[in-house]
């Protein structure tokens, strides 16, 4: 777990942003460059294997490397202090220059807020969303070198409560918001932040979720074990990650793309629902959606 609190940028940050490019790196970032945390699976693998496509050297940030030699992996640990920003400096700085940085990395558990432990939930939120803010600012020195794009891969439960996966949805929901707040900063210096919301997609992140059992949910267990099964089918009959990819790069090639966007008509669609209607009937649906009472 982290245990320092993130300070002003370093230094060597601000080095990175006053000085000219040296010739060898002028050389090294004339190829369009790319960052992708979370890229060894997923929707992150699936959008670097697109970037590759294009041209793209393509840099994964991980704990697990990419599988094939066409991607570096820097190994870091999304929950550990320091990690990530050395990890994308790393990058950058071999780079020359980052044109699009993505940040695809995450945590999901199934458990009460009532009974959930503070280990897991504060573990959540280092890898969903102080995470994405320390690899942000690391990737914002290297980003302004060429008005590059950041992409945070966030998600409909950001913006729809999900049942039992509370802690999820309230990191997806900072998540965009600092999408929001980074591309109001970045923006006069030429760089662009966005957060790309899918719906259920069909990765093997429904099997990682840390689901809690009967003596950990108490007579909650019931409630949980029906809310947890409801979202990993939608999940797996969900989008293919492909098509999330797709939309990730169309973001970074659109000259002014949306702060927030989904992904497919029917999450649009979901959306915009969302903001028509009162919470109370949303939060019905969602109930029905889920099996709740």
């Amino acid at each position: 777990m982290k245990t320092e609190t993130k300070g002003a940028a370093t230094p060597a940050a601000e080095e990175v942003k006053s000085r000219p490019l040296t010739e060898n790196e002028h050389t090294m970032s004339a190829r369009r460059s790319a960052v992708i945390v979370g890229a060894s699976s997923g929707i992150g693998r699936e959008t670097a294997l697109r970037l590759l496509a294009r041209g793209y050297r393509v840099y994964n940030i991980s704990r697990t490397p990419f599988k094939g030699d066409r991607v570096k992996t820097i190994p870091a640990d999304a929950a550990m202090e320091g990690e990530l920003e050395g990890a994308v400096k790393k990058a950058g700085e071999e780079a020359g220059a980052i044109d699009l940085f993505v940040y695809s990395a995450g945590f999901s558990m199934a458990a009460p807020i009532e009974y959930a432990k503070s280990g897991d939930y504060r573990y959540l939120f280092e890898v969903n969303y102080f995470g994405a803010v320390e690899a942000l600012r690391a990737a914002a020195p290297f980003l302004k070198r060429r008005g590059g794009r950041a992409v945070l891969v966030g998600s409909l439960g950001g913006e729809f409560p999900i049942p039992y996966d509370s802690f999820y949805s309230s990191s997806k929901a900072a998540l965009g918001m600092l999408a929001r707040e980074a591309d109001l900063e970045l923006r006069p210096h030429g760089v662009r932040v966005c957060a790309l919301l899918p719906g259920g997609t069909a990765t093997d992140f429904t099997y990682a979720r840390r689901v809690y059992g009967e003596e950990e949910s108490l007579s909650y267990s019931p409630s949980v074990k029906k809310a947890s099964a409801a979202l990993a089918n939608m999940e797996q009959g969900g989008m293919n990650p492909s098509l999330v990819a797709d939309a990730v790069i169309k973001l970074a090639e659109k000259k002014s793309p949306p702060p927030v966007s989904s992904v497919g008509g029917k999450n649009n669609f979901a959306r915009y629902i969302n903001k028509m209607l009162p919470e109370r009937v949303t939060d019905w649906f969602v109930r029905k959606k889920f099996n709740q009472r």
